[in-house]
């Protein structure tokens, strides 16, 4: 069984830094892309930022330039350093990864880490 374990979550100041990894287990050939999506109470989920297996990167408008997202494809692991953290950003952060095994395609999505950013 594939699985996602985020870590990294927790409280911080306004203004402060916080990085999360997601790290895969389990059983599959490759990894295509990572991704980390948050769920603000009350509101929808979002992607926040994507990685490609080969690098390329994607962010919502509302994190760019203060969050980055890199991945080491040897320990299939993927990171979201948060930079400049402001209340709003305040969510359930989320890890998805696209699998492929011997027979199947498939996305697996983490149980999600709480991040609080308050004074």
């Amino acid at each position: 069984q594939v699985q996602l374990v985020e870590s990294g979550g927790g409280l911080v100041q306004p203004g402060g830094s916080l990085r999360l990894s997601c790290a895969a287990s389990g059983t599959f050939l490759s990894i295509y892309t990572m991704g980390w999506y948050r769920q603000a109470p009350g509101k929808q989920r979002e992607l926040v930022a994507a990685i490609t297996r080969g690098g390329s990167t994607n962010f919502t408008d509302s994190v760019k330039g203060r969050f980055t997202i890199s991945r080491d494809n040897a320990k299939n692991t993927v990171y979201l350093q948060m930079n400049s953290l402001k209340p709003e950003d305040t969510a359930v952060y989320c890890c998805n990864a696209e699998f492929t095994s011997a027979t199947a395609q498939f996305n697996v999505w983490g149980q999600g880490t709480q991040v609080t950013v308050s004074s």
